[in-house]
């Protein structure tokens, strides 16, 4: 006998979403430690968070297998502080007030305080991390119990929410975009890092239990195969890789700031929110349990 979760599409978005907006802020605050000239970058940043946040929040309010068509569910999530759940509910709540707060201070034309800062990075670190033990704690299920995916979906959350400054920015402003280097070299290394840290998820679980081999097994030859090597792998890791990678180290300076090189850019920051996604829904679909046989009495 096996328990299995109605997880779907709606709960990978709503993973994705959470992480991106988490990374969105964390951008911010880079932003604004390593290059605070980008003020505009960083008003970007401020709306993607919590409006991306609150989009995965409704969808996930809405998901009819899933069961929480009341919103006001949620309010007895806040009883049982043992849950993971339970902090999910604090981490997103304050994450989304501390954010919305960023968004009104920048509507009044006011600096953002360091500290502001800080607290905002550290919620959205908690919520990024979050979406990775909210499935970790599905004990039947290998692909999802395993102390690697906290940290794979942090550091895409992290990949991912700069992807999505940087695109926006890309195109609103451009000036400011070519003044980032800093943050262009962090956001480059998260494809790579991701590359080794979704390996060695895969290596650990397909030598834990039969489930968790036949889980990597189908995304490695099976029917998830397409979907894994070219959306995810190729689309979302290796070819924005290759892009940043000849941009950042190859191009000449003057191409680097050209239309042209950030129409490339642009691919790359789009490979990235797919590959994010891709993670995401792939780890949710393709997850399987491992079969309890409980005794005839």
């Amino acid at each position: 006998m096996s328990f299995e979760p109605v997880w779907g599409a709606i709960i990978a978005w709503y993973l994705f979403l959470a992480g991106l907006g988490g990374g969105a802020f964390a951008t911010s605050a880079f932003l604004g430690w390593k290059h605070p000239e980008a003020v505009n970058m960083r008003k970007i940043a401020h709306i993607i968070a919590p409006v991306v946040v609150i989009i995965g929040l409704l969808l996930l309010m809405v998901d009819a297998e899933g069961g929480l068509h009341n919103p006001l569910r949620f309010a007895l999530l806040l009883t049982n502080f043992g849950s993971v759940m339970t902090w999910g509910v604090v981490f997103l709540a304050g994450f989304v007030v501390i954010s919305l707060v960023a968004v009104v201070l920048d509507f009044l034309k006011r600096s953002i305080p360091v500290w502001l800062d800080i607290v905002g990075t550290v919620f959205a670190v908690c919520v990024a991390i979050y979406t990775g033990v909210l499935l970790g704690v599905c004990k039947t299920f290998p692909l999802w119990n395993n102390a690697l995916l906290p940290i794979l979906f942090l550091v895409s959350a992290m990949s991912a929410g700069a992807a999505a400054v940087l695109l926006v920015s890309v195109f609103r402003h451009a000036d400011e975009f070519n003044m980032v280097g800093v943050l262009k070299k962090f956001h480059f290394c998260f494809p790579i890092i991701e590359l080794v840290l979704l390996a060695s998820l895969m290596f650990i679980t397909s030598f834990n239990s039969e489930a968790g081999w036949n889980s990597v097994m189908s995304l490695l030859i099976g029917e998830h195969a397409l979907l894994f090597w070219i959306g995810l792998v190729a689309v979302g890791l290796v070819i924005p890789t290759a892009l940043e990678t000849w941009l950042l180290f190859f191009s000449p300076r003057e191409f680097e700031e050209s239309r042209k090189a950030h129409y490339l850019s642009a691919a790359s920051d789009v490979g990235v929110l797919v590959g994010g996604f891709l993670l995401r829904y792939l780890i949710v679909i393709a997850a399987l349990p491992v079969t309890i046989v409980v005794p005839m009495l």
